[in-house]
């Protein structure tokens, strides 16, 4: 199939330097997409430090992959070559355990990652099992999908989880990368939304993506002001916040649910959650007949993550940009091998 021409990180750490490597002869059940655009997620960032400890040099990252399929494995379904495709978090999982056969792909406890002990999208081509290779509908642009396939499926999965509905009452916790997706998808579903922010500055704009309140998330008693109004509060922050306020904020049968690497141990009275009947729950990712429903929505209510675009070769700028917290509020590389 010819060398991979990519970026990748040498060591734990280090700028990404360009890297060509052989894949060797595709399997049966993969395809070969040829990369148009790819997100860079913070995970990216975590890899490259190794901050989990579960990576692996050369480290070539990028899971949030847009582009063509220009191979197709003799085994693989329903994907034809040229289509424009999608591949997120996930590059494979088992096929065959509960998980996979009732619908959980991404919960698959022998699922590969795009991005660990597997070479990632930062490439001119990136592989994947053809069940995680999910097809973009008309309506979905190229260039702005490539962060709904990691951090917005990692946010509209709840919705589609615990049942939510149009008249619920979502909070949303952090108006970042994550966050700022998760406002424009409860707002279209239907739902009061209120963003909780440690930024002043972004008030008004959390209002614009789709927020009707927004409330400091550093002020305990303008939380505790809302007490009991909220069904579900989606916590896309990495920081700890004020969790006694939190939890009192959600009303009966309440759900506090994590999908932001918060640090530090959340602590949770056990009273805070038997008067109420209230939840404490986290979720990763989805499975692929989510991220086709999540894409499907974003075509019908013209959904799109907010976008800075740079060339792959930039992609150490890119890189430093996240780091630095001044991304607004994704990062997508466009191939430029």
């Amino acid at each position: 199939m010819g060398m991979i021409k990519s970026w990748a990180a040498k060591a734990a750490g280090q700028a990404l330097e360009r890297y060509d490597y052989d894949p060797g002869p595709l399997g049966a059940e993969e395809v070969e997409i040829a990369v148009e655009y790819c997100g860079v997620c913070h995970s990216d960032l975590s890899m490259i430090d190794n901050e989990w400890g579960m990576a692996s040099f050369p480290l070539v990252p990028g899971h949030e992959v847009v582009g063509r399929v220009a191979a197709l494995g003799s085994q693989t379904k329903g994907l034809q070559v040229g289509q424009l495709v999608g591949l997120g978090w996930t590059a494979e999982s088992c096929m065959h355990c509960h998980s996979c056969l009732g619908g959980d792909h991404n919960l698959c406890a022998h699922a590969k990652p795009t991005i660990v002990g597997h070479h990632g999208g930062f490439a001119d081509r990136v592989r994947g099992h053809w069940a995680w290779v999910v097809p973009l509908p008309d309506g979905v642009r190229a260039e702005v999908a490539g962060p709904l396939l990691c951090g917005g499926i990692t946010v509209f999965n709840p919705l589609l989880e615990f049942n939510i509905l149009p008249t619920s009452r979502v909070g949303v916790a952090g108006i970042g990368g994550l966050g700022h997706m998760a406002l424009r998808f409860a707002r279209a579903w239907g739902c009061e939304v209120t963003a909780f922010t440690s930024s002043p500055d972004k008030a008004q704009e959390a209002q614009q993506l789709g927020a009707h309140r927004v409330v400091s998330s550093r002020d305990g008693a303008a939380i505790r002001a809302i007490a009991g109004q909220l069904d579900l509060i989606l916590v896309t922050a990495n920081a700890a916040l004020d969790w006694d306020a939190v939890l009192t904020a959600l009303g009966p049968r309440g759900r506090l649910h994590v999908v932001g690497a918060v640090p530090q141990p959340i602590p949770v009275p056990a009273f805070a959650l038997i008067f109420g009947q209230k939840q404490v729950s986290g979720s990763p990712s989805g499975s692929p007949t989510a991220i086709a429903r999540m894409l499907d929505f974003c075509a019908r209510h013209a959904i799109e993550p907010m976008v800075e675009l740079f060339p792959m070769s930039q992609v150490n700028q890119a890189l430093e940009r996240l780091r630095s917290g001044k991304v607004r509020y994704r990062a997508v590389l466009r191939n430029d091998f």
